[in-house]
């Protein structure tokens, strides 16, 4: 199978953005940058191409000059493992940025991205229907993830029974 690498089109950021996401990523590199020469669309020595990885994931941003803005229709999911992980990201990639529901976020470039705990899946598909929804809809209000709020959810006893009077 060849090869699938994200590729960022910004009009002058990328090496900003690409030494950004470095710095938050564990296991990340900036492995290469080239700019432009004499003579191009934008002036030379502007970074043309910056290649990054992260966490094995090879990523591609490359500096096309024109202002072309990012949209929340393709987003870039990161699962994480705890509340501490969850904080790290939501945190690091929302400063500058905007906060949006359900874990999503957009970040200072105006990427989209979704900070999502493996754990939440075991509170939505939850064995009780009413633990599920009532995680469902708690996730519905929040920005970040809230871990707690759902192990909350999960500990109370739903209502099987109304009294007759």
């Amino acid at each position: 199978m060849p090869a699938i690498t994200p590729n960022f089109l910004f009009a002058t950021q990328a090496l900003e953005a690409a030494e950004f996401y470095v710095s938050i990523f564990p296991n990340a590199t900036l492995d290469s940058v080239s700019y432009y020469g004499p003579g191009a669309p934008l002036p030379e020595g502007t970074p043309l191409v910056a290649e990054f990885t992260l966490d094995g994931t090879a990523f591609q941003a490359i500096n096309g000059g024109q202002a072309i803005e990012f949209t929340s229709s393709v987003s870039f999911r990161i699962v994480c493992h705890g509340q501490d992980e969850v904080d790290h990201y939501w945190n690091a990639l929302s400063a500058g940025g905007a906060e949006g529901r359900c874990g999503w976020l957009t970040d200072k470039f105006g990427v989209s991205w979704q900070v999502t705990p493996v754990e939440m899946g075991d509170f939505l598909g939850h064995a009780d229907p009413e633990v599920s929804q009532r995680c469902f809809m708690a996730m519905m209000g929040m920005k970040k993830i809230d871990l707690a709020e759902f192990e909350a959810i999960a500990r109370l006893r739903p209502i099987t029974s109304r009294l007759s009077l």
